[in-house]
C-alpha cells in the first residue's frame, strides 16, 4: 500500500521522510502551547493583562482546538488529507500573524483561538495518514516512531521560546510560528502523498459529519479504547500539567529547574515509544498493551508508596513518574490504531473523536483537578494511580467483552 502511494508521488523519497513530515505536523499542537510559556510575564506587561487573564491565552487555544478537533477528521474523509492539512497550516500561519501583531489581549486571544482551530489539521489528520498507508505491525511501528519525535516537543518548545524571548522579544515567538505554518503547508503541498483517494471519500455533508460523530462516539468498543487511552495518558499528564505547582511550590525549585521534571518524562516517553516500535513484529499488539497496563498500574502504585515515605523531596518522588510515562507510551500507538480500525471508512472521524475526548479531559485536568489535588506529592501520586487503574480497567473491560466486527458500513 505504501509503495503504491510513494510511486504515485515520487517527490516523497523515502519512508523516513514521510515519518519526519508526519511527526512535524503532529508536533504543532503541543509546541504552540509550550513555546509561549516563558514569555507570559512579558506579554502580560505589554498588553496590560493580569496573571489570571494571561491564563486565557492557553485555555482559549485548548478550547478552540478541542471543538475543531471534531471536524478536521470528518472533513478530511470527504475532501482528502492533503487539502485539509495544507489549508489548515496556512490558516495557522495567518492566525500566528494575528498574535504577533496583537495590540491588546483581546486581539491576542482571537489569534490564539484561530491557532487552535487550525492546529488540529496537522496533529489529528497526520495520525490518519499513518493508518491510510500502513497496516498491522508496520502501522504500529510507524505510529511509535512518530510518537518518539512527537515526545520531544514539550521539552524543546519552552527552551526555544525562552531563548527567543531573551534575544528578540515575545512577538518573535509568534513570528517563528508564522514561518513554521508556511513551511508545513509547503511540505504538505509539495512532499506528502494524498493517502485518501477520491473513490474512498465521503460526501461533504454536515448531517453526514454529525452522523459519523454520533456513530463513533456511541460505539462501545471505541469508547472503551478511548477511555483506556484517556485515563492512562492522564496518569502521566497530571505531572506535566501540574508542573508549575509541583516544581515551584511543592518541591521548592526555581523557574530554571523545570528540566528536572520534563527531561526524565520525555526520556520515558521516547523509550516507551521506541520499545513499542521494536516489539511491533515480536509481541501481539493486545498482549503488549496488557503488559504495558500492568506496568502502568504497578509503577503508579509504587510511586504512591515512595511519595508517602519521601514526602515533597527530590529525587525519590520523581523516580517513578517517568516509568509511568514509559508504560503508557509503550501502549499508546496500539490504542490509537485500534480506534482508527473500528471505522475503516471514517478514520478521520475516529481520530477526531479520540482527540476530542482527550482534550476535554485535559482541560478539566488542568483547570480543576490539578488545583484540587496538588497539595502534596502524595496526593498527586494517588490521583495518578487512580487514573492508571481506571485506564487499565477500561482496557480489561475491552479485552473481556465480545468485540463486534469493524464498522465498514458506517
Amino acid at each position: 500500500m505504501v509503495a503504491d502511494a510513494l510511486a504515485a508521488k515520487p517527490r516523497v523519497v523515502s519512508k523516513g521522510l514521510i515519518t519526519a513530515m508526519i511527526a512535524a505536523l503532529a508536533m504543532i499542537g503541543p509546541f504552540t502551547i509550550d513555546a509561549v510559556f516563558p514569555a507570559f510575564d512579558l506579554i502580560g506587561r505589554d498588553v496590560r493583562a493580569s496573571t489570571a487573564a494571561m491564563q486565557q491565552v492557553t485555555s482559549v487555544y485548548m478550547l478552540s482546538f478541542a471543538v475543531m478537533s471534531l471536524f478536521h477528521g470528518p472533513i478530511s474523509d470527504a475532501v482528502g488529507r492533503k487539502r485539509v492539512m495544507g489549508v489548515g497550516m496556512l490558516a495557522y500561519a495567518l492566525a500566528s500573524l494575528v498574535c504577533m501583531l496583537a495590540p491588546n489581549l483581546t486581539v491576542l486571544l482571537i489569534g490564539r483561538a484561530l491557532q487552535g482551530f487550525a492546529a488540529g489539521a496537522g496533529q489529528i489528520v497526520s495520525r490518519t495518514i499513518i493508518r491510510d498507508l500502513y497496516t498491522g505491525p508496520a502501522a504500529q511501528k510507524m505510529m511509535a516512531q512518530v510518537a518518539m519525535i512527537f515526545s520531544i516537543a514539550p521539552a524543546v518548545a519552552p527552551i526555544i521560546g525562552g531563548w527567543v524571548v531573551g534575544v528578540a522579544g515575545w512577538r518573535t515567538i509568534f513570528g517563528g510560528l508564522v514561518a513554521v505554518g508556511v513551511i508545513l503547508a509547503l511540505m504538505v503541498t509539495l512532499g506528502l502523498p494524498e493517502t485518501h483517494p477520491v473513490e474512498n471519500r465521503r460526501k461533504l455533508d454536515f448531517r453526514d459529519v454529525l452522523h459519523g460523530l454520533r456513530l463513533v462516539l456511541s460505539d462501545g468498543p471505541y469508547l472503551r479504547l478511548a477511555f483506556a487511552s484517556m485515563f492512562g495518558f492522564s496518569a502521566q499528564f497530571i505531572y506535566i500539567v501540574g508542573a508549575p505547582i509541583i516544581m515551584l511550590q511543592l518541591l521548592g525549585k526555581g523557574e530554571q529547574d523545570f528540566w528536572m521534571l520534563f527531561l526524565p518524562f520525555v526520556a520515558g516517553m521516547i523509550l516507551g515509544s521506541f520499545t513499542n516500535a521494536r516489539l511491533a513484529h515480536r509481541i501481539p499488539p493486545q498482549r503488549l498493551v496488557s503488559i504495558a497496563m500492568v506496568a502502568l498500574v504497578a509503577s503508579s502504585l509504587v510511586g504512591v508508596v515512595v511519595a508517602r515515605i519521601a514526602g515533597n523531596h527530590l529525587p525519590w518522588v520523581m523516580v517513578f513518574p517517568p516509568v509511568i510515562a514509559f508504560s503508557m507510551s509503550a501502549s499508546f500507538p496500539i490504542l490509537q490504531l485500534a480506534m482508527l480500525d473500528r471505522f475503516p471508512t471514517r478514520r478521520g472521524t475516529a481520530a477526531s473523536g479520540q482527540s476530542f475526548t482527550q482534550l476535554l479531559f485535559n482541560s478539566l485536568l488542568s483547570g480543576v483537578i490539578v488545583t484540587l489535588v496538588a497539595t502534596s506529592m502524595f496526593s498527586v501520586a494517588v490521583t495518578s494511580a487512580v487514573f492508571a487503574i481506571l485506564g487499565a480497567s477500561f482496557w480489561l473491560w475491552h479485552r473481556l467483552s465480545p468485540t463486534p466486527s469493524r464498522l465498514d458500513q458506517a
